[in-house]
């Protein structure tokens, strides 16, 4: 665990902070590049990176603040630290900041969003690598396995009894958003309607984050289930049910799809 890489008088160099912007220079590589296939401009990536960035830190901040208001109280440190960030507040507040980029370009946005999905994923990836290092709170419960560890050096702090070992979730959810990431890019090149890249990933990643918060120490809020877990199967109905509504278009129309350009 190394929550800090740097200290240079006042100046702090966290972990997780240079783990997410590495996380979105990949993100806004990948992105240009299926821009690019797709014939539209890569530039446009850097754009809305930025206000992926923008959105989605605004979004994960007021969800946490809702959950939790006591961030508030330092919220300088929480934003670079990696404490107080709620995923799902941050997917929202970034497809709405990244759909009013795309509109003002006058794209399409589920093509777009193709381009976005597999970066998304990987992005997400490397995410999480930055909750290891810092110990954010996102570790799981008591374990007992051979690969479970202690983060005596987390940045929210530790309060277990010397000896005491937990499921490294945040390593459980970097390996799971990398095979998403494997599995969308393997087909981002296929015949298919836009907008299935994004609605797999609607029903992938969710079903990573459900299954791997049952390893987790979220509370539950509803029906024995997590709020994470109540988001994340609305996510995967949306996604299945237009994974399902595509594939009931008629042969005609799926025979005349373009297949994606290749590189």
């Amino acid at each position: 665990m190394y929550p800090i890489l740097v200290e240079l008088g006042p100046l702090t160099i966290y972990s997780f902070g240079t783990m997410m912007a590495i996380a979105f220079l990949v993100a806004g590589y990948l992105t240009g590049l299926e821009l690019e296939r797709k014939g539209m401009r890569s530039e446009l990536a850097s754009t809305m990176v930025l206000w992926a960035a923008v959105g989605g830190l605004a979004g994960s901040r007021i969800w946490a603040w809702a959950e939790d208001p006591s961030v508030l109280l330092d919220p300088i440190r929480a934003i670079f630290s990696g404490a107080g960030f709620v995923w799902y507040g941050g997917l929202i507040g970034g497809t709405v900041a990244v759909s009013a980029v795309i509109r003002r370009n006058g794209l399409s946005w589920l093509r777009v969003v193709d381009c976005i999905a597999p970066a998304m994923s990987l992005g997400h990836a490397i995410g999480r690598i930055g909750c290891q290092l810092a110990g954010d709170g996102d570790w799981g419960k008591e374990s007992t396995l051979p690969w479970a560890m202690a983060y005596p050096q987390a940045i929210v702090g530790w309060d277990y009894p010397d000896g005491v070992r937990v499921h490294p979730t945040p390593i459980y959810e970097m390996l799971a958003y990398a095979l998403v990431f494997a599995f969308l890019w393997s087909i981002r090149k296929r015949r298919q309607p836009d907008g299935t890249l994004f609605w797999w990933y609607l029903v992938l990643a969710p079903a990573a984050r459900f299954a791997i918060e049952f390893a987790r120490i979220n509370q539950p809020s509803a029906f024995g289930l997590t709020q994470a877990q109540i988001f994340s199967l609305l996510l995967i109905a949306i996604g299945a049910w237009r994974l399902v509504a595509q594939s009931a278009l008629p042969a005609a129309e799926s025979r005349s799809l373009p297949r994606s350009a290749g590189r």
